[in-house]
């Protein structure tokens, strides 16, 4: 089984190159996730890919089971997850079409089902969030980023918001205030979800747009140009960093 799971968002609900063997239906005491599991060979290894946003991109992000998503990779024996989001830059030196490692969150979203520890199926648990992003994966991305030679930015403050709207120019003053490098929609729950499973997990954020008032174009027409360069190099940095990690669960298993 693949202990390397990819999370797509928006730009990579579907993984190119990605040759499916099975599609693993999971049941969760969360309900289903997503979208079926895709287990398949890519880059020489197995890998799960999920789409968060369901087949055909049509779950918002407030309405996305996290928790059955986490749990689902978790019960088909998952230890590492890179998780792709789309977001909006904030800080300048991350224009639409870079890539960056995210190194810290900030959680603006709120009546998202956020944890395990309901009081329902699962007791009460403390987990320490110090350091929301898993520095082994943070490490393999780089290193796959340097030998893809793809420019990225190695940290950044992510600021995770309601959706499925984007931000007003104020929300955007208010995350920059508040030591924000870039926006997104999806990346909490999901985090913190998956440091309570004990899962690596870390981002790739591909800035699309300029943020709210940062911008001087149609945001939109901003995005659509951007996207696709960005996934190029998340997919180049993909191809380096999870026989990596693959290789890396091996040593650690046998």
């Amino acid at each position: 089984m693949a202990s390397v799971a990819v999370i797509g968002g928006t730009g990579m609900n579907q993984w190119p190159g990605l040759v499916v063997q099975k599609q693993l239906l999971v049941e969760t005491p969360y309900g289903a996730p997503s979208a079926p599991l895709l287990l398949g060979k890519v880059y020489g290894i197995q890998a799960i890919f999920l789409a968060r946003h369901g087949e055909g991109h049509r779950i918002p992000p407030h309405g996305i089971n996290y928790r059955a998503n986490m749990w689902a990779l978790k019960q088909a024996g998952v230890s590492a997850v890179v998780a792709i989001a789309a977001v909006g830059a904030i800080a300048p030196w991350l224009p639409p079409g870079a890539v960056a490692v995210p190194t810290d969150v900030i959680d603006y979203t709120y009546g998202r089902e956020h944890t395990y520890s309901d009081g329902e199926h699962a007791e009460l648990k403390h987990v320490e969030f110090t350091e929301p992003y898993s520095e082994r994966v943070r490490r393999e991305l780089l290193h796959g980023a340097l030998e893809a030679r793809v420019d990225i930015a190695e940290s950044g403050v992510m600021g995770v918001t309601q959706g499925p709207r984007l931000e007003s120019t104020a929300e955007i003053k208010r995350l920059k205030r508040d030591g924000c490098d870039m926006v997104g929609m999806t990346g909490m729950p999901e985090a913190s979800l998956a440091r309570e499973l004990g899962l690596d997990y870390a981002g790739l954020a591909v800035s699309v747009n300029w943020a709210a008032g940062l911008g001087s174009g149609d945001i939109h027409g901003e995005i659509h140009q951007s996207i696709e360069a960005g996934m190029a190099k998340v997919r180049a940095i993909l191809e380096r960093a999870l026989p990596a990690l693959r290789a890396r669960d091996e040593v650690m298993d046998s």
